[in-house]
């Protein structure tokens, strides 16, 4: 244990522990962030990084080593050197060119795997990892990791029946830091708050709305957040309607159940203006808000006479609209947005095989964070508590897949795993025999578990 100590006060010496407000790639807010890719720059590290590595597993037990992509990466490398142990690599996505593979080097079929993660939060990377190497007939019996955040993910890759050592655990070391005087006190604060509520589930709360209430800057996002705590409802339903008085028929029905109406206005067959007026009246008088949305995804100009001007001229109705950040963030920033309208952009979709990765989601989040005028953003994933989080694709038969594409998951999948602020319901809810029993169900199992993840 004392050689372990003696690495770990090295390492610590290179900043690989940073302390402040972060969110993972989990999605989990915490007030420390572990990044040991530091010790790439120093071989002499890495080397003994990895032979405490290899002492945790004997070394018949595998005949192949692979990193989780990207940081990973160097450690695994090593361990090959050190081992003499064949290496292969596991691309983070398909690059659409060459030969296409997600795993290079040279392998067989069934042969054994061991695989290297460098720290463990909710082992989802880890996960998706072991999805793709497996897909191509290898075996993984043991993996390997730096360090655990003890925040769920050992459990969950045990519960999947495979074998995980770790070096270090989060809550060992902070105390060996206090212990060797090596924390400034606010630092200490930190960490006694961190013991003190618990490793696994610090921060896997959610925040009430009320709490967010003070984050969100933006008074549509505000009033929104008004509404769902006066109607106790975060249901949001999609009305891909074709007609108008399909369109009212349905928002007379369910008005008092929601907190938002979402619109394609471009599929209407008989829009008109007058529409938009005796539509507006009843959003009013059941207090919901007109959600738009057209995914403006052009450069900025064309963006902005979509959304002032054409039949439809959205801007002078819609509390809200979407926008994809896909040309970068000059195309929202000079929309000339009324005040009274906020922007939800699309981080991500509810489709399946669709093509956002983990680099375009964190670009499109950055672009959100610093566009003053968006309020939230649509994504299957926990977000910064700066944004208002809207999940789409929400329907009771959880992990459901249709024929066109969409994937499917529960009301309680999107606010106990993704912390959810709204869900969006579509179909359920219009194509069913009373919508408003309909929505009444969607929106009571929405607020439940809302007030559960408190």
């Amino acid at each position: 244990m004392e050689e372990k100590e003696q690495f770990f006060l090295k390492i610590y010496n290179l900043g690989i522990i940073k302390f402040g407000d972060f969110t993972l790639k989990s999605g989990i807010i915490s007030p420390i962030y572990i990044d040991f890719r530091p010790i790439a720059s120093r071989p002499d590290l890495l080397i003994k990084l990895s032979d405490l590595l290899l002492h945790e597993v004997p070394y018949h037990t595998f005949e192949l080593i692979c990193g989780v992509p990207y940081a990973a990466l160097p450690i695994a490398t090593t361990l090959s050197l050190r081992s003499n142990i064949p290496l292969i690599i596991k691309r983070k996505e398909n690059k659409g060119y060459g030969t296409k593979r997600m795993i290079e080097g040279i392998y067989k079929k069934g042969q054994n795997c061991l695989l290297i993660e460098d720290v463990i939060t909710s082992g989802d990377s880890l996960l998706k990892t072991i999805i793709d190497i497996e897909k191509e007939g290898l075996i993984i019996k043991n993996i390997l990791s730096i360090l655990d955040r003890e925040q769920g993910g050992i459990e969950n890759i045990k519960k999947k029946g495979y074998h995980i050592r770790t070096l270090f655990c989060i809550g060992e070391v902070l105390k060996m830091l206090e212990k060797k005087h090596l924390l400034k006190k606010k630092e200490i604060h930190i960490i006694q708050f961190f013991q003190k509520n618990n490793f696994k589930n610090f921060q896997e709360k959610r925040i009430s709305y009320e709490e967010k209430k003070e984050k969100i800057s933006h008074p549509i996002g505000k009033k929104l957040l008004d509404i769902t705590l006066k109607k106790k409802t975060n249901l949001i339903v999609s009305a891909d309607l074709i007609y108008t008085t399909h369109i009212l028929k349905l928002v007379n029905s369910i008005g008092d159940k929601i907190c938002g109406l979402k619109l394609h206005v471009d599929i209407i067959n008989d829009f008109s203006l007058s529409f938009i007026t005796s539509l507006k009246k009843i959003s009013i008088e059941k207090k919901f808000l007109l959600f738009e949305d057209r995914k403006f995804c052009d450069v900025g100009p064309t963006n902005s006479l979509q959304l002032h001007h054409g039949i439809h001229k959205i801007s002078s109705w819609a509390d809200i609209i979407t926008v994809h950040v896909i040309a970068g963030s000059a195309s929202i920033q000079n929309l000339n947005v009324p005040s009274n309208m906020g922007l939800i952009t699309v981080s991500e979709m509810s489709s399946y095989g669709r093509l956002f990765d983990d680099n375009y989601i964190r670009k499109a989040l950055n672009i959100s964070l610093k566009n003053t005028k968006v309020i939230g953003t649509v994504a299957q994933r926990k977000v910064d508590d700066r944004l208002l989080l809207f999940t789409p694709g929400i329907h009771f038969s959880e992990s459901k897949k249709n024929n066109k594409g969409n994937i499917y998951i529960h009301p309680n999948q999107a606010f106990e795993k993704n912390k959810s602020d709204f869900i969006i319901v579509g179909k359920a809810i219009y194509q069913s025999n009373n919508p408003k029993i309909a929505a009444e169900k969607y929106r009571n199992a929405g607020w439940k578990a809302y007030e559960k993840g408190l």
